[in-house]
């Protein structure tokens, strides 16, 4: 693995991450490599040592593994939830957290999802792709939006509400343009259909969730008339914009 080249906004920021694995060498090699990437770093080797640290330091984002000595992931991040914090200028008042981990069972992705987690990584992995999700999930929970999305031939100007594809506008309705918007500022992660009602549709597990497989059916019939195709399902938990080459 080589290590990721050192962006100058996260230097600048100095976020502070906290990495919870009970396996030294990884606990080490993650600790190096993001210190070098420009991020302030805290490592934790229990649950309990990491609920200890949150609870002193605030951290900007938690990269924790599902399978610790005391407590597995899951515990850690209901704990996680239920702890009071002082959110940092900028960020919300719940600390995001991604999983990374080797355990890959569809339901354990499921389980981290649904107990809100803001992506799932499995080991091993590549130094610049888990960097590359973490400044995402930073940027998204900060509410942060880039002035155009674009995934492939795609392309979305979220101020003018306008899409394209292939140069082609696209029509669409409000709330196809909301989904699209989600699924585009997630590319690459796989959104649950409860976290698209959370966000497109603004309510919780309460509304029916049909509902979102028949909005992706239409986004579809507009969107992915051409290849490649863009949306996929992933079964059991929801949907993923991929680009051609992610």
């Amino acid at each position: 693995m080589t290590a990721p080249t050192p962006p100058s906004r996260a230097a600048a920021r100095k976020d502070h991450l906290l990495v919870v694995d009970d396996e030294p060498t990884v606990r080490e090699l993650l600790r190096t490599a993001l210190r070098y990437a420009g991020f302030d770093v805290d490592a934790a080797a229990t649950g309990q040592e990491a609920l200890d640290l949150a609870a002193q330091r605030s951290p900007d984002l938690v990269l924790l593994d599902v399978m610790l000595p005391d407590m597995d992931g899951f515990e850690v991040i209901r704990r996680l939830r239920a702890q009071p914090r002082q959110p940092r200028p900028g960020h919300g008042g719940g600390v995001p957290v991604l999983f990374v981990t080797a355990r890959e069972a569809r339901q354990d992705r499921i389980n981290g999802l649904r107990l809100g987690g803001d992506d799932y990584i499995t080991k091993p992995f590549d130094l610049e792709e888990l960097l590359a999700r973490i400044q995402a999930v930073l940027r998204r929970t900060r509410g942060e939006q880039p002035s155009r999305l674009s995934v492939g031939d795609l392309e979305l100007e979220p101020e003018g509400h306008h899409v394209t594809r292939g140069g082609r506008t696209i029509r669409l309705s409000p709330t196809e343009f909301r989904l699209l918007h989600f699924l585009m500022a997630n590319t690459g992660r796989t959104v649950t259909k409860e976290q698209i009602l959370q966000n497109v549709w603004e309510y919780d597990f309460g509304g029916d969730p049909s509902i979102v497989d028949t909005y992706v059916s239409y986004l579809r019939r507009k969107v992915d008339t051409r290849e490649p195709k863009l949306i996929h399902t992933v079964r059991g938990i929801g949907y993923v914009v991929r680009g051609p080459r992610t």
